[in-house]
């Protein structure tokens, strides 16, 4: 299976732009170890590394989907929010593409009641536009729609999420260091894309990558995706039914 599904081109690395680390005087030393080269002050990140890295990702996501089990793609940085959305949107997955709230998973318990609003409040809005009559006076409504906006922006993702995640899939490891600490004290496993300037303690699973450009972390990103895919595939076959996106 990973043979077959899991092949890594160089090339389409390359093109991505993967290979691309931060400029020298910005690196982390712990990162030596990803490090291949030094090219115009900028570091190059050795993409043997990196392909290994991705397929072993690859590999566990898929082996975690066909076993029903549920991620969660964070990525907050304004370039990478629509596609961590449309991408987790292809699985059904949850995802945080907005400013992360903080203690959403430690203090699940509130993250839960907040979640438990958006629903009634969709539903009531819902309702509202399928009947024309007993309408809401136009001040009220404009607050239930300012109250569901403000919970759709940062919950939006995680609307369906009934509880914590069984793996966090990190687009920026350094970006996103206050999701990585809550899955650090809950014990939930992570996926971390790293830079030449991130920690890799943090992460259970890294990935050396350029985590700057679009195309970069759009390759790896869909890589794991797929994997998922694969994975829910599989897993509904078992069942006797199709999984369709």
């Amino acid at each position: 299976m990973r043979k077959r599904y899991w092949n890594i081109s160089l090339k389409e690395m390359i093109d991505a732009g993967i290979l691309f680390g931060h400029g020298t005087n910005k690196w982390n030393p712990k990162m030596a170890p990803y490090i291949i080269a030094k090219c115009k002050n900028i570091h190059i990140i050795n993409l043997t590394i990196t392909a290994r890295s991705l397929s072993e990702s690859c590999y566990l996501v898929f082996d975690a989907a066909s076993r029903g089990k549920e991620f969660l793609i964070v990525g907050t940085k304004n370039k990478a929010s629509f596609l961590i959305a449309s991408e987790a949107k292809k699985i059904r997955c949850h995802y945080v593409n907005k400013k992360w709230p903080c203690g959403m998973l430690t203090n699940w318990s509130t993250t839960e009641n907040l979640l438990q609003k958006l629903r009634d409040l969709r539903a009531k809005i819902a309702k509202q536009n399928r009947s024309k009559i007993n309408c809401l006076p136009k001040r009220d409504e404009s607050i239930v729609n300012i109250k569901l906006n403000a919970l759709q922006k940062y919950l939006g993702g995680i609307k369906y999420m009934t509880k914590l995640p069984d793996i966090v899939i990190i687009v920026d490891q350094k970006h996103e260091i206050k999701a990585i600490r809550e899955c650090i004290i809950l014990g939930i496993p992570t996926i971390c894309l790293i830079d030449t300037n991130c920690d890799p303690d943090y992460a259970d699973l890294s990935i050396p990558s350029n985590n700057d450009s679009i195309a970069s972390f759009h390759f790896i990103l869909t890589k794991l995706v797929s994997s998922i895919f694969l994975g829910l595939t599989v897993r509904e076959k078992q069942k006797g039914s199709y999984f369709v996106v």
